[in-house]
């Protein structure tokens, strides 16, 4: 038998053309480094103080058990947004301070068609408020930082990029959440409701979800979403939405009619039912119908009808644009505010 002794072999440094050997990190790397560095530092301190761990009790009417989130502040009054998720329809939550205090809050308000909710401290107490951005002026690339409280583990700082923008995300409802961020910062459960922040050190999302088994592709709901939610609740108590009362599906547009219509989009919603005395009942439109679209929006999918029926329509005449048989209409309808439990 013999001895095999390996021997480590090393690469040979590398030589300039001038015979000199180049340093391992230039000066102007570690200026680099430590501008990168510096920022995700000045964003923590500036927002950091204002992140909250969200503590929901279990409940055993609804059988729930109980858990944890993050939140942020957002006004020095204590409102605080965080995730619908994770308040899971409590009425009152526990929230722990970044200086170990705990205080008390109830829900002001819980919209889960786009996983957001916003809370009203009850207790006396002054706060540092984060500021909401402006998700719009987001470039993918730019830096950010998300801020919360992952598995348990209080006030963690991710950093990365937006690694893509105006993605659309299901909610638990089903209907879909649009304008979603999509960033490589690390998340994990606990991440939930906490901020993502620019490097300006204002908030432009609320980290909702990752997919599991992935590396770096996780989501936040854009700040103006956020800022659009907040402003509702704050006035009405809830998200108001326009409804016409109909279920539909996304329905392909035989290619022969569309032709013959002159109808250049493939697909449109076909209403399969309509809930009696609603505002599309009243109009007149009947199952079999096919929403093409909404005051000259297209509709090509029954999310495009969703997105559309927005709470500035909500008595006011719109006009549908629908195949009946085989004819082209045009249908005047007023949506009604929106029902739990309607479709559209």
């Amino acid at each position: 038998m013999f001895d095999f002794q390996p021997t480590l072999v090393l690469d040979e440094p590398h030589q300039s053309g001038d015979g000199s050997f180049p340093t391992e990190t230039t000066s102007n790397d570690r200026s680099l480094f430590d501008a990168y560095s510096q920022a995700v530092v000045d964003v923590v301190d500036r927002v950091g103080p204002s992140v909250v761990r969200v503590e929901t009790p279990p409940d055993r009417e609804k059988r729930t058990r109980g858990g944890t989130g993050s939140g942020v502040v957002i006004s020095p009054d204590g409102l605080v947004l965080t995730n619908s998720h994770v308040v899971q329809g409590a009425a009152a939550v526990r929230l722990a301070l970044p200086d170990t205090r705990t205080v008390k809050a109830r829900v002001l308000g819980d919209d889960p068609h786009t996983d957001l909710a916003l809370l009203r401290i009850i207790d006396d107490v002054s706060l540092p408020a984060a500021r909401l951005g402006n998700s719009k002026t987001l470039r993918r690339g730019q830096l950010v930082v998300a801020i919360g409280n992952p598995l348990g583990f209080e006030s963690t700082v991710t950093a990365g990029v937006v690694s893509a923008l105006g993605r659309s995300l299901r909610a638990s409802t089903g209907r879909l959440i649009d304008d979603v961020i999509q960033t490589d910062a690390a998340l994990n459960p606990g991440n939930s409701g906490g901020p993502l922040v620019s490097s300006r050190g204002e908030v432009i999302g609320i980290n909702t979800a990752v997919i599991a088994g992935a590396q770096g592709i996780c989501f936040a709901v854009a700040s103006n979403t956020a800022s659009h939610v907040v402003s509702e609740i704050v006035r009405h108590g809830r998200v108001r939405r326009a409804y016409i009362g109909v279920a539909g599906q996304t329905v392909p547009l035989p290619r022969r009619l569309a032709l013959a219509l002159g109808l250049g989009q493939t697909s449109g919603v076909a209403i399969a039912s309509l809930e009696p005395d609603s505002p599309a009942a009243a109009a007149g439109l009947q199952a079999g119908n096919i929403i093409l679209s909404l005051d000259d929006e297209p509709v090509t999918g029954a999310d495009d009808l969703v997105r559309l029926l927005g709470a500035h329509r909500i008595g006011v005449d719109v006009t549908l644009s629908v195949i009946a048989g085989a004819e082209l209409r045009k249908v005047v309808i007023v949506p009604a505010e929106r029902l739990a439990s309607a479709e559209a």
